[in-house]
Parts: C-alpha cells; structure tokens; sequence
C-alpha cells in the first residue's frame, strides 16, 4: 500500500508571533509551536514545498509595561527578549524557514503600505471618541494599560482588550472600576480621533467564508468561539491609538499615534516571508497570493478572534491574498492543575528545561503533543512527564528498536539478514506496519496531533509484541537460523519505518536511528511494502540508547523548584 499525493502542493505555514516580554514556557510549545512544527515536518517529508514562518511581536502595549517595569527603554526589552526567545526555539529545535522580527524595517514598510492601500480605498472608518485617559501620566490608556473587573464573569484582573478568565473580548470602557496600570490612577475620558476597521461590513463574509464554507473542517472550539461573536454582532474595531511605541501611522493627521499591534503582528506572518522570500531567492507572493497555496495558522485559543475575523477581514478588505485554509487552534495547558503564571513564576521555562534535562527535547515534545489541550484545556505535571518517557519513550519505543539492534550485531555482526521467503505471520505484520504512513497522514492532515503520535507509539507496540510471541532467541538456540533471518528482517523493516515515521514528533531520536541504521530521510510517498527501507546485507552501526529513564529524583527537585 502506497501514501498517494495527488501532486505537490504549497503551505504557508505560520506560529502566533510571540510577545518580546517575557521567555517562553512550556505552554506556548504547547499551543502554537509544537504542533506546528510536526504539521511542517509532516508536510516537507511528504514532498511538499513548506515556508513555516514566525518571528516576535515586538509592538504591544505589553513592551511598553515591561519596559516601565524594568526602567529600561522598549528598544532594549525587544532586543533582551527576542534574543532569548529565538536561542529557545533554535535550541528547541522548532524548524521554522523564517524568524523575524517586527521591528525589522521590512516589517515597518510592509505594514505601513498595508494601511495606506486600505485607507486609500475607503476601508476604514475616521471617528472621534472618548477613550481613558491616565490624568497623572498625561497619556491615553491603550487596551493594555488597563485594568479593572470584567463585566461577564467578575474576574478582578481583566485587561482593556481581554478577560483571560472567560475569555472575552472588552474595550476599556466597559471595564468596572478601571485603573490605570502605569500609575494606579483611575482614568478619565478624554476625546481623541482614531481609524476604525468595520467588522460589521464584512459580517455576511465571515459567514459565508467559516462558518458555511469551514463547518466541516474547522475545529469545534474555534468555530464555536467564532459563531458566538457573529451572533453578538461585528463592531467597528480601532485600528489605531495614541502610543509612542509602534508603528507611526502613516498619514498627515497621524501624529502621535501608531498603527494597533493586531493590525501590525498578523502582516508580520508576510513581511517574514518577504524576508524569507529575498534571502532564499524566491517569491513571496507565490505563497500569499497564489490560490494553489493553503495557509495555516497554529495559534492558542486567545488567538482566534484575531486570526478567523479580524486578520481574514483585513486580507479581504485589501483584495488578492489567499485566507486561510483552517486555524487549527488549541486550548491553553495549565501546569501541575494551575495556570500558568509568568510574574508568580508558576511556569516552565524552555531554557531552564533544556539546561536540566539536556538532550531530551523529544521527552518534552512527546508529552506535550500526546497530552495536548487539542479541544478542552490539558494539564501538565512533571510525574505524568517522567511516567511518559520511562513507560513508553523508554519502555516501548526505545526498547524495541535497541533490542533489534543488539540481535542483530549479536547474530549477523550487524548486517541485515537476508529474508528468503517470509512467513505469513511476517507478511501481515509489515502490512500493517506500512500502513502507519497513511493513518499517520491522515490524522496530521486533519489536526489530529494526539492521534497520530499514538500510531506511532502504536507501531513500536506491534514491534515488541511481534518479538515476544516470535521469540527469536530461543530459536536460535535451537538452531532455527533461517526462521530467525525472517524475524530479525522483519524486526528490522520496522525499525526502518519508526525512524523515518518519526521525524515530525521526535526529530532528535529519528536522527539517531537513522545514523544507526545508515538510511537518509527519506519521503513517506517513497515507503511501500515492495520497496523496504532496509535492503538485505546492508550494514548497521554499533547501538546505543536513543531515550533515557528519567529518576524520581530529578521530578523531585523540578517539583521543589516549582514551589518555591
């Protein structure tokens, strides 16, 4: 059985941009980057033409508090922290073909063009208001800036822009007992002018585009969170404010203001392919306006609003974009059954764990995709991180492929036994097995993260159960040599397939496998039961372990840490 692409197809593939406030946890891997990256993986090594793109967010009014937290100028807080941020998804090894940044000049005319072609068709709307106002900073109070309780569910903290309690969208205003987060103050109103995009023109397109065309192939929790907010009704949403930190807008009655980070961070999904796009030699436009493209984004659940109606509409509005093809959104991921809390310091952060657990980027990656908040929120702690490496990373997969390994340079002095003519047994367990390109495809290409990780899993299972009830060390013993040939053949034909179905999970340990087996990557379309990926008499190298057991005691210092 063969994985049958129709052709080559095109992927713009993009990560939310991370905020350049903070480092990163385990919680963003969880969200937006891990999943991602096995989908980019996936789809390269399924022969297709993949730009996975990212880079930092570096204009929110975030920047703008951590920067007054730290007395430091926004400048240096984007520098500090995107330095940080990329070394973590470098050292992490998420693949992305671009990195940039939205502070790049490449972004700023990218952006600013994107404004002034809108404004010059008459897509936006010029209207005065009364906004908060800091009467002790002598300042507008963006979204950010301020605070106070939610009106929908009562949670004391909610931002301007967002409860992240229950998930809701606010403006300032409808904040109860709003202060202002740079001084304490309680604001006043005061009238400004500010550009407006008008949700509400682009409402029957949003309808017809997700929620008639997407039924079907959207995820529920994302078309659920965008059938409630057309049902409420579009309104006209700013797309400026009164800011010294951003992106000035570009016009003549502009001055003191700068264009709204969610209007500025989704372009920067383009103006990194642009980057991208000059320093590989290529065309941008082929992956952002040719309809032959699909484009995805992987995002966390407080992204969805900006990404299937804000962020579509403004393409629309602009005209010759491709939309998205889907917004495969996931749920948050809390830790040891708490939330994740960057200023209590309840988090785990990407660059403490790689300096703890060296090497073990796979563990981390495998639990966090088979545990992954696909559709409701998932929990995360460190006894079910060890129990998933030690009882399946270790247990089942490792052990599988190290003992084929050891046998074979015990028995053939690490060549692949020739198969003569295999048993029945063995014919229905490499079927099987070559099978698991196309279960595995299928779940990916339908966001199924969970499920295809466990098919993987599910492979090795079949290999040490095929082992135990062939047992092919007694029959050597026995002096059963050619049933043995068969076995180890078979056994590893396997191994061939674990190590190349892998790669999009656990890239570090298929690198390992492959370098032990001599093969290169090689492209799924290319696995089929009459072409092994393992010819006969082809040499293997000296094993060793591909995972390692992780110790009650080193969960036991990371819990300590955790409550300190």
């Amino acid at each position: 059985m063969k994985l049958i692409v129709e052709s080559k197809k095109r992927y713009t593939i993009t990560s939310a941009l991370p905020y350049t406030n903070g480092r990163l946890h385990i919680g963003h891997l969880a969200g937006a980057y891990i999943p991602a990256d096995i989908y980019a993986r996936f789809k390269r090594i399924t022969d297709n033409d993949v730009a996975y793109i990212c880079g930092s967010d570096e204009h929110g009014v975030a920047i703008s508090i951590r920067a007054k937290k730290e007395n430091k100028t926004p400048k240096e807080i984007i520098d500090k922290y995107h330095a940080l941020i990329k070394k973590s998804f470098e050292d992490f090894g998420i693949s992305f073909d671009n990195y940039s940044r939205t502070s790049s000049k490449i972004h700023h005319e990218t952006a600013s063009e994107f404004f002034q072609f809108l404004n010059k068709k008459n897509c936006f709307e010029i209207k005065n208001s009364k906004q908060l106002y800091d009467p002790v900073e002598n300042q507008f109070l963006a979204d950010r800036f301020v605070e106070g309780e939610c009106p929908h569910c009562g949670f004391e903290h909610a931002y301007g822009d967002q409860c992240e309690n229950c998930g809701s969208s606010l403006s300032p205003e409808q904040l109860i007992n709003p202060i202002s987060k740079i001084s304490g103050a309680k604001p006043v109103e005061k009238e400004t002018t500010h550009w407006y995009l008008p949700l509400g023109e682009y409402e029957n397109f949003i309808k017809t585009w997700f929620l008639k065309d997407k039924k079907d192939s959207a995820k529920s929790n994302v078309y659920g969170q965008v059938k409630s907010w057309i049902d409420q009704g579009l309104e006209s949403r700013a797309i400026t404010r009164d800011l010294d930190w951003g992106i000035p807008v570009p016009h003549k009655d502009g001055d003191g203001k700068v264009l709204y980070v969610w209007f500025d961070a989704p372009i920067g999904y383009i103006s990194s392919t642009k980057e991208w796009a000059k320093n590989d030699n290529k065309d941008w436009e082929l992956y952002w306006k040719d309809k032959n493209t699909k484009l995805i984004h992987f995002i966390g659940k407080d992204n969805i609003v900006f990404h299937c109606i804000i962020f579509p509409i403004i393409l629309k509005a602009h005209g010759g974009y491709i939309l998205p093809e889907n917004i495969p959104a996931n749920e948050f991921l809390n830790l040891e059954g708490e939330k994740f809390s960057t200023s209590k310091n309840w988090a785990i952060w990407i660059d403490e764990f790689l300096n703890d657990f060296p090497g073990m980027q796979d563990s981390l990656r495998y639990t966090l995709t088979v545990n992954a908040p696909e559709t409701k929120d998932n929990d995360f702690t460190w006894k079910d991180f060890q129990a998933r490496n030690n009882n399946e990373l270790v247990a089942i997969f490792g052990n599988f492929i190290n003992r084929v390994f050891v046998l074979t340079h015990k028995y053939y002095d690490g060549f692949v036994p020739e198969s003569g003519d295999l048993d029945t047994v063995d014919t229905e367990i490499l079927k099987r097995a070559y099978k698991m390109p196309i279960l595995i495809s299928e779940a990916l290409d339908n966001y199924k993260f969970r499920q295809a990780i466990n098919l993987l899993i599910d492979l090795s299972r079949l290999g040490n159960k095929y082992l135990a009830e062939e047992e092919p060390w007694k029959l050597y013993k026995l002096g059963n040599i050619e049933r043995v040939k068969k076995i180890m053949y078979v056994s590893l034909q396997l191994c061939g397939l674990l190590s190349l179905l892998s790669e999009p999970f656990l890239p570090n340990a298929s690198k390992k496998i492959r370098q032990i087996l001599n093969i290169k990557e090689t492209k799924w379309t290319e696995l089929t039961f009459s072409n092994p990926v393992l010819k006969e008499k082809k040499q293997i190298n000296k094993p060793y372990l591909i995972f390692r057991k992780i110790e009650d005691e080193e969960i036991k210092n990371q819990i300590n840490k955790l409550n300190c």
